[in-house]
């Protein structure tokens, strides 16, 4: 199961957008406070539609606390910032990596991704742009980490649902 960890979101849509991302993944999402709206956020829910119940999530009170409760993030975790030397497809991705996103205003602190260099990863991106918004950044990456794991856990084949695809007939 891949794990996002979001550490001190700002916009309640975004991270509603990303525990949506997650439900349809199977992956686990990490909120690292503070944050900037509630968890029960009508603008959060909105945005994950009826998926947030379903979401496997849980709050910590700071980065330290998550390190805590997640021994198996050391050394397992990618840092999704515009600093980084590598891309996100110049790495290959464990079944349970955990990847980092910071907060929207200013990614993750530089204190923490000097420690992390080599499992820093940015998306490619024209130089005239600063960054990405946050939900599509953690789309593009989890599913490339998906991609590079057989697409675990996802159903690979859709249904038509009033009509059958010709090579079913």
């Amino acid at each position: 199961m891949m794990n996002i960890v979001l550490l001190e979101p700002e916009i309640p849509a975004n991270t509603g957008n990303i525990g949506r991302t997650c439900c349809a993944t199977g992956s686990r999402l990490h909120l690292i406070e503070p944050m900037g709206f509630q968890i029960n956020d009508k603008m959060l829910k909105r945005a994950g539609l009826d998926y947030w119940n379903e979401l496997d999530v849980t709050v910590y009170d700071c980065y330290e606390d998550f390190l805590q409760k997640n021994p198996d993030a050391a050394g397992n975790m990618y840092m999704a910032t515009t600093k980084a030397h590598q891309t996100y497809t110049d790495v290959t991705y464990p079944p349970n990596a955990y990847i980092m996103f910071g907060k929207e205003s200013a990614g993750i602190p530089e204190e923490i991704l000097v420690d992390n260099e080599e499992n820093a990863i940015r998306i490619p991106m024209n130089h005239k742009i600063r960054s990405l918004n946050l939900s599509n950044s953690v789309a593009i990456v989890l599913y490339e980490s998906l991609r590079q794991n057989n697409f675990m856990g996802a159903e690979r084949n859709g249904q038509l649902h009033r009509l059958h695809w010709h090579s079913e007939q």
